[in-house]
């Protein structure tokens, strides 16, 4: 995958339209003067559990002997799961509780935006050798950035969409997600077999 289309997946899987009901509703309780500052913060813990995800995640997966067609068609075996729940959401059951006071770290930073499914992702991404860690790297501050703007704009966009637009709009991100996802699983199958760190 180029820097593009890996910028592309990350923004997918990070999903920040279909997290704003959620910071909105974790941020209720917060000054509208302190929120763009939290949001902000939060923001950047997540890009730090992002980074040390993918400084790690070569090293983790070469341990294991992974294959690279193995890493394709498991992560797109992964974001078409993840697309799955982004278009069926299963409602009321995987919701953060939310804070009664000022939220730190948990439930914005993580699960919110650095959850299990963008960690599992990145780490895919990074331990397959096929994919060059500069590139990575700038697809990880690239979907970031954008995402962390589109999250500073949450009451603009909860406004303008509205919670039904918020929802369409997660689903058609699922649904793009998904032909990512084939794409993927198809290019591990025809990927040459060959196991990194054997050379």
């Amino acid at each position: 995958m180029d820097v593009l289309s890996t910028a592309l997946t990350l923004l997918l899987v990070m999903d920040p339209l279909g997290n704003i009901p959620n910071f909105m509703a974790a941020l209720k309780g917060v000054p509208e003067a302190r929120r763009s500052r939290i949001i902000l913060r939060e923001c950047l813990f997540a890009l730090g559990i992002l980074l040390a995800v993918f400084a790690g995640g070569r090293g983790f997966m070469a341990a294991f002997h992974l294959s690279s067609e193995a890493l394709r068609i498991s992560g797109g075996i992964m974001l078409f799961l993840i697309a799955i729940r982004m278009i069926f959401p299963s409602h009321g059951l995987d919701r953060p509780e939310q804070p009664e006071e000022e939220p730190f770290i948990v439930p914005l930073a993580t699960p919110l935006i650095a959850g299990p499914s963008l960690i599992a992702t990145i780490m895919i991404l990074a331990g397959n050798p096929a994919n060059p860690r500069a590139g990575i790297l700038i697809a990880i501050v690239s979907s970031w950035l954008l995402s962390t703007l589109i999250l500073l704009s949450a009451p603009f966009f909860s406004r303008i969409l509205r919670r039904r637009g918020l929802m369409a709009v997660e689903r058609l991100m699922g649904m793009l997600l998904i032909v990512v996802a084939v794409q993927m699983f198809m290019d591990g199958l025809h990927l040459p077999s060959g196991v990194p760190g054997q050379g």
